[in-house]
């Protein structure tokens, strides 16, 4: 049985195959996911599992460069973007390493997401609630 904090299958299986600059998306319950791109659905009902929740098990699982958000999301969910801005502080400290952030309108982050390897779609209802991570390399 693996060690880190992954179980899913799905996001395993996703984590173990990117590559550098591999986009994933990790989203709120209403985000459109784009025809043609991979959907691992973890919703289970209002709220479960959290966005936060699931960002902190990628984020000690996979190694991130990037991120890419909605310029909308500070104004729109100050609580969540302040716990999301504070879990890439943590990641910064524990790797060592900066993590770029980019902002984009909302129109243009959804279209965005047509790119990613995955959508990952949690059971947020909170608007907003959306990043795309950018995949790094460990070495």
């Amino acid at each position: 049985m693996i060690k880190h904090p992954l179980l899913n299958a799905d996001m395993n299986m996703l984590a173990a195959t990117l590559g550098h600059t591999d986009e994933v998306t990790i989203c709120d319950a209403g985000l459109p996911v784009p025809v043609g791109v991979q959907r691992i659905d973890l919703a289970l009902t209002h709220g479960v599992p959290g966005f936060i929740e699931t960002v902190k098990v990628w984020l000690a699982s996979c190694q991130i460069e990037g991120v890419v958000m909605a310029e909308e999301f500070a104004d729109a969910n100050p609580a969540a973007y302040e716990a999301l801005m504070t879990e890439l502080d943590n990641e910064t400290e524990r790797s060592g390493r900066s993590i770029s952030v980019t902002y984009l309108s909302h129109e243009a982050f959804k279209k965005r997401t047509g790119i990613s390897r995955a959508v990952i779609r949690t059971g947020e209802c909170t608007p907003y609630a959306n990043v795309i991570f950018r995949s790094g390399v460990v070495f």
